[in-house]
């Protein structure tokens, strides 16, 4: 039993210098760039940025399946991982929304602008026409004709004419920023090999006739065929951002539906720095206030359960970094939360303590007792929490409230680390103080009578 103690304490004192290493700021004895990965992930109500809420518009007549709100999800996350935007968050919510939080976004309408743009890429054969550079026109998958349009069409109808598509997004492998050859910036784009077939039948039989780029059924540009055209083409006539926005929804995809911004957010950095102070301060406050309270009712052992609090604290807060956890003002309150869930645990143990020392065992049965009789409470409270934890987090994924599911992550893992420091922490450190003589006095440990309530029998 000595042995083992001694083992469970060096094993408890590598996990806290580990984990106190990891919590502490992240260029503080940063050996070879190895905590470049261990930073705290701030969410949109600390670190100020966008939120959004997108709202499915499909032509009248269609609805919005699952797959589809899904794949539109997709597309908006790969457009936004291509914005190199820092935690963001893109999920469903409900049947028909979408809701997109961007941290740190400096411009809140270019990123909906991005966002909301369904980006359908068309190369059409106008029939030796030149329509005009902006201007709308309808497309139809098949042969053209006047008043019919392609079935996958996302744009709402114009009043323009009706050309036929060659390739389409569908046919796109790759869109990229580059410069042409005298310099300008245009959009390079790569056909897949089914594409780059059709593309080259056509051009090869249609040299010296025009064709026209179209995106979102609006003309982009308009060139005549010099010669066959395989795989690759480019997208001439717009501006630098232009061709950065269309690049970016070009690779990431068209969206599956038109989306219209139905709710916008914007929240600066000064409340969320504000929140983050305020946050801090009711910690260390409500972290003192459980210090003293378990140190006057328990003594030595609430001094014992003060240390395995601290250590608790550094191993959530490595974990935070190491998972990683972005960090919400809801998360906050959860992880603030669970720092009570593990002073329970130790007023658990200690009060049986107490009630062991009353019946007049040992100081050395009575802590052993005392922790062996709490643990089944201690296991099913908390477990019961990380239950009703899940239970938050897959409901607050389902709504789309980011806000409940920083709660609950926090809160399950701030818990399941209780159980550890409690059982683990605190009783090793009891057990080590069991061979100090003047631990045998039961004032040390919270009790002012000696004389045992109950026969040493019962």
């Amino acid at each position: 039993m000595r042995i083992r103690t001694w083992y469970t304490l060096a094993f408890i004192v590598v996990i806290t210098l580990v984990a106190g290493w990891i919590s502490l700021p992240s260029d503080f004895l940063n050996f070879n760039n190895a905590k470049d990965d261990f930073y705290v992930r701030e969410g949109l109500d600390l670190q100020g940025g966008l939120q959004v809420v997108l709202e499915a518009r499909p032509p009248e007549g269609e609805g919005v399946n699952g797959d589809a709100l899904d794949g539109t999800r997709d597309t908006l996350e790969r457009r936004v991982n291509s914005l190199g935007v820092s935690e963001p968050v893109i999920q469903t919510r409900g049947d028909d929304q979408i809701l997109v939080e961007l941290p740190g976004v400096d411009d809140p309408e270019a990123a909906i602008d991005v966002l909301k743009a369904t980006a359908l890429l068309e190369i059409i054969d106008t029939n030796g026409a030149f329509p005009p550079v902006g201007s709308f026109v309808n497309t139809t998958l098949g042969p053209a004709t006047d008043g019919v349009t392609a079935e996958s069409e996302i744009q709402p109808d114009t009043s323009g004419p009706t050309y036929t598509t060659i390739v389409s997004g569908a046919d796109l492998a790759d869109a990229y920023p580059t410069n042409n050859s005298v310099g300008a910036v245009v959009v390079g784009f790569e056909l897949n090999d089914s594409g780059a077939d059709d593309f080259f039948d056509f051009t090869s039989s249609h040299v010296g006739q025009p064709m026209a780029i179209v995106v979102d059924k609006q003309v982009i540009n308009v060139a005549t065929i010099n010669q066959a055209i395989s795989r690759s083409g480019q997208i001439t006539g717009l501006d630098r951002q232009q061709v950065q926005d269309l690049s970016l929804q070009l690779k990431s995809g068209a969206l599956a539906t038109p989306l219209e911004v139905v709710q916008s957010r914007t929240v600066g950095p000064t409340l969320g720095q504000d929140s983050i102070d305020r946050s801090i301060t009711a910690g260390l406050v409500g972290l003192g206030l459980v210090a003293v309270m378990m140190i006057l009712y328990y003594r030595v052992p609430g001094v014992l359960s003060v240390f395995a609090l601290l250590i608790y604290t550094a191993i959530v807060f490595a974990l935070f970094k190491v998972i990683p956890v972005t960090l919400t003002l809801a998360g906050i309150a959860g992880f603030i939360l669970s720092i009570g869930m593990a002073v329970d645990a130790n007023v658990l143990i200690f009060s049986r303590l107490k009630e062991e020392l009353r019946r007049g065992r040992s100081v050395r049965v009575a802590v052993e007792a005392g922790f062996d009789h709490a643990w089944p409470s201690i296991r099913d409270s908390n477990i019961s929490t990380m239950i009703t934890c899940a239970i938050l987090y897959w409901f607050g994924q389902y709504v789309g409230a980011s806000i409940i599911q920083g709660f609950a992550l926090t809160l399950f893992i701030g818990v399941a680390a209780s159980m550890f420091t409690a059982v683990v922490v605190t009783r090793n450190f009891m057990r080590l103080l069991l061979d100090r003589s003047w631990f045998t006095n039961h004032w040390w440990l919270g009790v002012e009578s000696t004389q045992p309530e109950f026969a040493a029998g019962d």
